[in-house]
């Protein structure tokens, strides 16, 4: 499997696990679900080295704990442009991106 392949299916079953666990975050529609997993995609490859390039003294500072919050950033935009999909703020989606990477991780491992 290629790598944007696994990184589309750990953000849905992240979302989709965390939707379960945490009432807040809230999902429409399967389809709405897979939409976000697409504008996610999308807002990573776009966005996200500029916003890791602007914060890149602070990562620094943090050894790189603060990509975690850049990661979080990137959730809450693509949660802004799908509709029928709620993330419930910035504490919901910086969970999201924990698990994303530990479900990325998990994927990655079994090829």
């Amino acid at each position: 499997m290629s790598k944007l392949f696994i990184k589309y299916i750990s953000i849905i079953i992240a979302i989709y696990l965390l939707s379960l666990v945490i009432p807040t975050i809230y999902i429409g529609s399967i389809s709405a679900l897979l939409i976000m997993g697409l504008v996610l995609l999308a807002v990573n490859f776009i966005l996200k080295p500029i916003l890791l390039l602007i914060t890149l003294p602070v990562s620094l500072l943090t050894l790189g704990l603060f990509s975690f919050i850049v990661n979080a950033w990137t959730i809450m935009i693509a949660d802004h442009f799908v509709t029928g999909i709620s993330m419930g703020g910035f504490l919901n989606s910086l969970l999201a991106a924990f698990v994303i990477v530990i479900v990325n991780h998990m994927l990655k491992d079994r090829n």
